[in-house]
């Protein structure tokens, strides 16, 4: 992969500046194609390697923009406006590297890999799911083998996100065959190192560009990329974060898309009829409210979790089941709202949104949407949350 022309001193504003370019005149305009053909967003992912988006994450002393939650959902939040599939990849791949940013640090290759990802701009997946733990992504049963300083690593996935179009995966697994189910690490692949055979298809209603079938994965590489803190830590302080965070994030910019070509559809009514209200004017009003309490949601999460980042008392926090409640909470929520906002976008705009081949077209957004409650199922998070609710009531 050729290094792209790197940017000094790049901050959050020139990086949002450019993902909105990229979100209008690459990712938007790509978008109905990778969609229909189910095809990795690769133009989207070549703009932002080129504008330095990848290194969004890292941080500033080691030369990346050292952006927080709330500045990553944004960007995330942006590129979903235009495209649900790209950004997904990109809030994956932010997903990946948060976890190395805020739990490698103490380590020289992650450090030195870091820098790299600064001037290279690799794209990193991920592999947490497994055949036999049925969608728990908290239980492996693979485990990395230690051989003197090298590792070796096979796993049966459900699912690769895009994997076979990353530079390099972070893999979950037992920490060694002895470890019980639940003692896991997270290790960095480079793709170089790994074989991966595709075992079943990625043919989907929606998310199609993710390119997300399953695969089995066979690796080797040095034991310093094994990320020194339990994955258990890892989870419950950036991974989960992370995650419920930034996809909240882009299902808000797809329902947020959905809702501006509502308004576009909706002026047009207007100016045929100047000096009245079209009538699904009202309606338009009242998904506003909607869509506006999805965005606080998400965007109260990322700075509270800005706050709580990096301090003692915070990062302990972090780990307590309040934390848990209130991320599981934000999942749900705008799990459930994005596609009741892009159903109500539906409802305004009407035949001309239910076309595939019309300017307020809205089946992609639909289909897109359709995904959040089923990415970590909704009624897996609640049965989680009801046994929380019992401990934490014990606790108060």
């Amino acid at each position: 992969m050729d290094a792209p022309t790197r940017r000094p001193g790049q901050t959050f504003a020139s990086l949002l500046d450019a993902t909105r370019r990229i979100a209008t005149d690459v990712a938007a305009r790509h978008a109905a194609d990778v969609d229909t053909k189910a095809r990795f967003p690769s133009e989207s992912i070549a703009a932002l390697r080129e504008a330095g988006v990848l290194s969004a994450p890292v941080p500033r002393e080691l030369g990346g923009a050292g952006c927080g939650l709330r500045e990553l959902s944004q960007l995330c939040a942006t590129l979903a406006q235009a495209c649900g599939s790209s950004g997904m990849v990109l809030a994956m791949h932010f997903i990946q590297v948060g976890c190395i940013a805020r739990h490698g640090l103490a380590s020289s290759f992650f450090r030195d890999y870091l820098r790299r990802l600064v001037d290279e701009q690799p794209l990193l997946a991920s592999i947490t799911s497994e055949v036999g733990t049925f969608g728990e992504t908290r239980t492996s049963l693979c485990a990395v083998e230690r051989h003197g300083e090298r590792f070796v690593l096979n796993k049966d996935a459900t699912t690769g996100s895009y994997c076979a179009h990353a530079d390099a995966m972070a893999v979950t697994c037992r920490r060694d065959a002895e470890a019980a189910a639940g003692d896991q690490v997270l290790v960095l692949v480079r793709r170089e190192d790994a074989t991966l055979v595709q075992t079943t298809t990625w043919d989907t209603l929606g998310m199609r560009g993710t390119c997300s079938p399953g695969f089995r994965l066979e690796s080797s590489g040095p034991v310093e990329q094994i990320l020194p803190e339990p994955y258990a830590d890892i989870s419950a302080r950036t991974m989960v974060p992370y995650s419920h965070t930034l996809w909240a994030a882009l299902w808000w910019g797809i329902a947020a898309d959905a809702v501006g070509r509502a308004s576009t559809y909706v002026r047009g009514e207007a100016r045929k009829r100047p000096g009245t209200v079209p009538p699904t004017a009202t309606r338009l009003a009242e998904v506003t409210v909607q869509l506006q309490g999805m965005r606080q949601q998400w965007q109260s999460m990322a700075q509270a979790f800005d706050e709580a980042a990096g301090t003692p008392d915070g990062e302990q926090d972090l780990q307590g089941i309040a934390w848990a409640l209130r991320l599981n909470n934000l999942k749900i929520a705008c799990s459930e709202a994005a596609p009741q906002i892009v159903h109500r976008a539906l409802q305004i705009v009407g035949i001309l949104g239910y076309k595939n081949d019309s300017p307020y077209t809205l089946g992609r957004h639909y289909r897109d949407t359709l995904s959040a409650s089923l990415m970590v199922s909704n009624e897996r998070i609640a049965s989680k949350n009801a046994s929380m609710l019992l401990v934490l009531k014990d606790a108060q």
